[in-house]
């Protein structure tokens, strides 16, 4: 074998299914031995935003390694933002990108470039191949770096002459990763329940690594053994859903800025944060401290850079988090009081009285504004939801519009098929939701993008149109990036407090969505009636071919966001 067929070896011994390319002239050698390799499936992007959003929307659903080949450094380049997203998500990327070939390198040729040093700062580990021995080592550490929690992307450069090299026999051994459930310590889990079950008001911070070490059940036993309210990440960071929304301990998300989560999280005690980054905040506020001083925290996870890293802790717990949250719960068991135990009781009681008044105020307010032309955004949502089956996937890509209003109306049957932003590289939210149909092909999938961060990544419609992937897309239309708007009120810039923005409104002319999809393969339409879009939206999810609704929202600014 030569070293492309050598990499393909390596990827299908390891159950990979797909490559996600767009090639140019230095993938060449790999592209043409996919032709004979039937284990291993190209799926065609027309630019590197697509290629990247889409094998991570597919590593995210399946939690196994989304394989990318890029083209030479404008490639990778133009990747960029789609592999900081990855990186801040921690998703399983393998990425691998051709190099000119090695006699070329002293000229400096054209297209050759310092590759590895570029994608170093936003992969767990990256590095060039010089010898065509080295492959099936080097794609063996990738995939079980990748895949080694904290999960991530890592990066390849393999220069084309490397590919195209005939190799001696060599130990082809499959990727074994290791299994990452390691129990965090028996001391500072009975730490932790102390402080936990003398908590008056606890509250439970839920992030998205929760979902990704399928520890819902876990946390739902915690939750119901404190009798603590479950809040999300703010939207900015929100990722997976880490708690069911149908719940009645799941409480509203967290705010997007510093003063608001303080004021949010004031009533609580002790907070026991899982799973999430505490916190990744996203326009600097005053007062800066997001969790107030008097809380006492406890923290869970399995990366243990994330632990006491912004905020001082009570006690960290490093550790599996499905084996944590378990071993919690059964401690919690064996030590709870009676006193304690009636307590909890009485404060699970008023807390779920709590969130049933604001879904019932939230579901009020939606049926209030229905009759407002354009649609408001919790119109537009609330008949959205009315559509959703229960295996529903849902990924957001329009934090203005879609605020967590499908979460605070219930609306999301399993939690596991929520996929928030978590690194704000925008094209990210139409091409992950591609890749979660192609994990997912027996799952209907929504993408509710907005019309700004579509354009970002809208060439991925030709390859959900071409490879027949029937994913559904809704675009909250305002033609405007509305979060800038709201961030520079947020900050009292002194124009935008007068309503006057430079660079923020999408008209003169506004883009044709429907048409841009459709000459990309995608049927279209667009909708101004929510019983229309509730109906047009329930037969787009059951239709096998991809759909795009287009639908013109309320263009006013509101003051803040709405939590």
């Amino acid at each position: 074998m030569n070293g492309a067929q050598l990499m393909l070896e390596m990827l299908a011994s390891a159950g990979v299914r797909y490559v996600f390319g767009n090639p140019g002239s230095t993938e060449l050698p790999l592209t043409d031995a996919m032709v004979a390799e039937d284990r291993l499936e190209y799926i065609l992007g027309l630019q590197e935003v697509p290629v990247m959003g889409i094998a991570e929307g597919y590593a995210q659903a399946t939690r196994q390694p989304g394989v990318v080949n890029l083209h030479i450094s404008p490639g990778l380049g133009n990747g960029l933002g789609m592999l900081y997203n990855a990186h801040r998500a921690g998703t399983p990327l393998v990425v691998t990108a051709g190099q000119q070939d090695r006699r070329l390198r002293f000229s400096e040729p054209i297209l050759w470039g310092e590759m590895v040093e570029v994608a170093r700062p936003w992969t767990k580990w990256s590095a060039e191949v010089q010898r065509v021995e080295d492959i099936p080592a080097a794609m063996r550490r990738a995939i079980q770096t990748a895949l080694m929690p904290p999960t991530g992307p890592v990066f390849l450069s393999i220069p084309v002459d490397v590919q195209q090299q005939e190799a001696p026999p060599l130990d082809m051994t499959p990727p074994q990763p290791v299994n990452p459930l390691l129990r965090p310590p028996a001391d500072e889990l009975l730490r932790a329940v102390d402080v936990l079950a003398t908590a008056t008001n606890p509250a439970i911070l839920a992030g998205s690594r929760v979902t990704e070490s399928d520890a819902i059940a876990e946390l739902v036993g915690v939750a119901e053994a404190l009798g603590a309210p479950v809040i999300s990440e703010p939207g900015t960071t929100h990722g997976r859903l880490g708690f069911p929304c149908t719940h009645p301990l799941s409480g509203p998300g967290l705010p997007l800025w510093a003063p608001d989560i303080h004021e949010r999280l004031s009533e609580f005690d002790v907070i026991l944060a899982v799973g999430l980054d505490v916190l990744r905040l996203y326009v600097y506020y005053e007062p800066e401290r997001a969790i107030p001083e008097h809380i006492r925290l406890v923290h869970l996870d399995h990366d243990p850079w994330e632990l006491r890293k912004n905020h001082a802790t009570e006690v960290a717990l490093c550790g599996g988090l499905k084996p944590g949250l378990s071993e919690l719960e059964q401690q919690l068991s064996d030590h709870l009081t009676p006193a304690q135990l009636e307590s909890i009781s009485e404060r699970r009681g008023r807390r779920e009285a709590i969130h049933s008044e604001a879904r019932s105020s939230l579901q009020a307010q939606a049926s209030a504004e229905l009759p407002r032309r354009p649609l408001t955004s919790l119109a537009l949502m609330s008949s959205i939801a009315r559509a959703l089956p229960p295996d529903i996937a849902v990924v957001e890509e329009a934090v203005t519009t879609t605020n967590t209003y499908l979460e605070r109306l219930g609306a999301i049957a399993d939690p596991t098929g929520y996929f928030g932003h978590r690194g704000w590289g925008l094209g990210w939210g139409l091409n992950c939701a591609i890749g979660v149909q192609l994990a997912w092909p027996d799952r209907p999938v929504l993408g509710v993008i907005g019309e700004g961060a579509s354009m970002y990544g809208i060439q991925g419609l030709w390859t959900a149109a071409r490879y027949n992937i029937p994913v559904t897309f809704v675009i909250p239309n305002n033609a405007q990036y509305q979060i800038l708007k709201v961030g520079a009120r947020g900050i009292g810039l002194p124009h935008a407090a007068d309503g006057q923005y430079v660079g923020m409104d999408l008209v003169e002319p506004e883009v044709d969505l429907v048409a841009l999809a459709g000459s990309l393969g995608v049927e279209a339409c667009r909708v101004t009636e929510p019983e229309e879009l509730t109906d047009v939206l329930a037969a787009a999810l059951a239709d096998p071919r991809p759909r795009l609704i287009d639908v013109p929202i309320d263009r006013t600014t509101p003051a803040a966001m709405e939590y």
